[in-house]
């Protein structure tokens, strides 16, 4: 790890890739620094860099968003979220109020935060009144918010949970006839709290290089590097890039109040459908501070569909590495980050907010990928 980016790319440049190889780079954050880095552009044409489904905020189902709009409007309540869940819109008429960010302009107590933390903090300063923390995440954010819960929180503090897992969305497409990739990019975040081992099944079941990388180019570029070359070589293993961070086993107590406070179990993921052992739930000994346990239920069971996307919006194809963000057919068009229609413009994990920030402003037509221009 103590070459350069330049070493890297030189590196990958000399290897003797004659056929094209696609690799997934499974989170939002990985997208981000590849796009803001112009990496793309830079590597040889033949290697393509695909957006996986690391992104919460795109995957969170339509439903619950929903019911935290119905809750913050109906109910006399302080709804929290972490800030990009205020724009996620959810598939309503026109008229109708369609993001949190619209019910908090019509009247309801909507605040954005940024940890769970804050959520806390809020609670113990309004003690008089229900605050329901819409708790959208990954492994990542689930596991400061189970710290949150072990450690004690305010009575008056509810949860509406819509935590995933990230590696059973990446064995759903390796387990599909056409998982669309030939070697994986994990997650360092990830890893650094679960654990890299996590990404073993990727080598061990399915025979596909893979490698956790950071978030600086130069990790990305190693990672990159390292599944091109086991590819070459017909070599598989689960190589660590993030070897600053990333520990065998993870952080043990982040890991230890996951178990303590949550289970496991099928969650749906919006566009996608269920997906078996995706989502955490609270347990037993939590279960009271779940806010379907105090409030009523504004989940409308209708509503489900698959936790389907906006009509014409193709975020879920996105989102599994089915099409590139500007594949869509209203990127760039009726969807923009002034005017998201799907939760991928929302986000700055999502690839399509991702692509347009990084200069890539017009739609294709699918199957004509090119690499951006820089």
């Amino acid at each position: 790890m103590s070459a350069d980016a330049k070493t890297w790319l030189e590196r990958i440049h000399r290897l003797p890739l004659r056929e094209r190889v696609r690799v997934m780079n499974v989170c939002g954050g990985h997208e981000r620094s590849i796009t803001m880095a112009g990496l793309r552009g830079a590597l040889p044409a033949n290697i393509e860099l695909i957006p996986g489904p690391g992104c919460p905020v795109c995957v969170c189902p339509e439903e619950d968003v929903y019911e935290a709009i119905q809750l913050a409007l109906n109910e006399d309540l302080i709804l929290v979220a972490f800030g990009d869940m205020l724009r996620v819109p959810v598939n309503v008429k026109k008229a109708d109020i369609r993001s949190l960010e619209q019910a908090k302009a019509a009247g309801a107590d909507i605040r954005p935060i940024a940890s769970p933390a804050e959520a806390a903090r809020i609670a113990r300063d309004n003690p008089e009144r229900p605050v329901v923390f819409f708790a959208a995440g990954f492994e990542t954010t689930t596991a400061p918010v189970a710290a949150l819960l072990a450690e004690g929180t305010p009575d008056n503090l509810l949860l509406l949970l819509s935590g995933r897992l990230t590696w059973p969305a990446v064995a759903m497409l390796l387990d599909s006839e056409q998982p669309g990739f030939e070697a994986l990019i994990a997650p360092g975040h990830v890893a650094t709290i679960m654990g890299p081992e996590e990404w073993q099944f990727v080598v061990d079941d399915h025979g596909l290089p893979a490698a956790v990388a950071g978030f600086t180019p130069v990790s990305l570029l190693a990672a990159l590097y390292s599944v091109l070359r086991q590819h070459l070589e017909g070599r598989r293993f689960l190589d660590n890039c993030y070897p600053e961070l990333v520990r065998p086993g993870g952080n043990v107590a982040a890991r230890r109040v996951l178990a303590q406070t949550m289970d496991v179990a099928s969650a749906t993921w919006r566009g996608v459908g269920s997906i078996p052992d995706s989502g955490f739930v609270l347990n037993a000994d939590f279960r009271h501070q779940d806010v379907h346990q105090h409030l009523p239920r504004y989940r409308d069971d209708a509503r489900k569909r698959a936790g389907e996307m906006p009509p014409g919006c193709d975020c879920a194809r996105v989102v599994l590495g089915k099409i590139y963000p500007n594949e869509c057919k209203i990127y760039g068009k009726a969807c923009t980050p002034r005017t998201p229609i799907g939760p991928c413009m929302v986000s700055d994990e999502g690839a399509c907010r991702i692509w347009w920030a990084g200069g890539i402003r017009e739609a294709i037509s699918p199957g004509r990928y090119t690499v951006p221009a820089e």
